[in-house]
């Protein structure tokens, strides 16, 4: 990854340090300013400077308009404010207007790590991304020149979808994992339904893996808000079916992959997004996917409640049948004893390899 130019204002003197050898885990090149303006000024100075750091006080007044009005004049500059959340109403506002990127209390060590770990991710991401396009214009004009070309724009591919699941998976802890199980899901039911072309049931794994990827583009103030979300906010999350398609849809895009990144919150009864399809008129990819989708999301762990087992999930998934979902893939969900399900679940679950290091550097830093 690319050393990122990170400049950090805090005036709390020993906070700014720990905060400034926090960042440096990241390899990332670390500036310290003595003041706030003096850190917007050096931002708008040096276009090599990609993220700014500011723990101001609350997030009204002076220091609003400075970062709002500095996101302005340096879009591509990250803004992250450290601000006292007891009232998170500005902080979401100011990031729903595009005058931040993200916000964290200043003593909250995993969260400052977290946001600024992503941060850097999502830069890395649009980046390679970035490149990967040109490469991929390039390589159009000469696919029919020679195999190697077409090897190479297929290398390509992979790798550009596999940026984007780490990206996802990294930036959503919690739900580390859900993308690998419902992909297994969604090929086992395929199987079930009498798929066995090896190409179409690689891009069904694909589409599942990707199916939330649309979410990158979420605010974390809004995709991880503990308590539930207003009207507006939960219209952005919708949002996130559409985006998806519109971040991939420039890459080989297969329309099994597509369809699933698409449609994969549409009802069989039509009361689903975005679009409000019903029955035979979702594609059938994203039918099959729907189920996987809910078989996981009901036996998962969540940290806001605990999970269920397989014998709950049937139930959940037969009451709904013909509502949210195809009775045909109900019908073939259920031909499949729930062992040899729990049997997916256990073989594809997977534990955050990084987790305990992470903690370990966070004590360290906050000694």
């Amino acid at each position: 990854m690319t050393k990122r130019k990170i400049i950090i204002y805090d005036g709390n003197a020993p906070r700014g340090r720990n905060l400034a050898a926090l960042l440096e885990t990241l390899a990332a090149d670390v500036i310290a300013a003595s003041s706030l303006a003096g850190a917007a000024r050096q931002a708008l100075d040096d276009p090599e400077a990609e993220i700014l750091i500011a723990v101001v006080g609350p997030l009204d007044g002076p220091a609003a308009r400075l970062l709002a009005g500095l996101k302005k004049a340096r879009p591509d500059l990250s803004v992250i404010a450290g601000t006292r959340l007891s009232d998170p109403r500005a902080a979401v506002e100011m990031i729903a207007a595009g005058c931040l990127d993200g916000a964290f209390s200043p003593d909250d060590a995993i969260g400052i790590y977290t946001a600024i770990r992503n941060e850097i991710i999502i830069k890395d991401l649009e980046q390679r991304r970035t490149l990967a396009s040109r490469a991929l214009r390039r390589l159009k004009l000469e696919r029919n020149r020679s195999d190697r070309h077409n090897r190479e724009l297929e290398e390509i591919y992979e790798a550009t979808l596999e940026n984007l699941m780490t990206a996802m998976d990294i930036r959503d802890i919690e739900t580390f994992g859900h993308s690998q199980t419902v992909s297994k899901y969604t090929e086992a039911l395929a199987k079930l339904l009498g798929d066995r072309d090896e190409q179409k049931l690689e891009n069904l794994r694909k589409g599942a893996l990707l199916h939330d990827i649309g979410k990158i583009a979420i605010p974390d103030a809004i995709l991880n808000k503990p308590g539930p979300l207003s009207g507006a906010e939960w219209e952005k999350v919708r949002l996130h079916p559409s985006l998806g398609y519109g971040l991939i849809r420039e890459i080989k895009l297969v329309p099994e992959i597509g369809n699933i990144i698409l449609y994969h919150h549409e009802h069989y009864d039509g009361t689903g997004y975005p679009r409000g399809l019903a029955a035979e008129e979702i594609p059938r990819e994203a039918r099959i996917f729907a189920v996987a989708d809910a078989l996981d999301a009901i036996t998962a762990h969540r940290p806001y409640r605990k999970s269920r087992d397989m014998n709950c999930a049937r139930k959940e998934i037969i009451r709904n049948s013909g509502r949210h979902f195809d009775p045909k893939v109900v019908e073939a969900f259920c031909s499949l004893d729930l062992p040899e399900w729990e049997k997916i679940r256990y073989e594809t679950t997977k534990q955050i390899p990084f987790i305990e290091d992470f903690f370990r550097l966070v004590r360290k830093v906050k000694k």
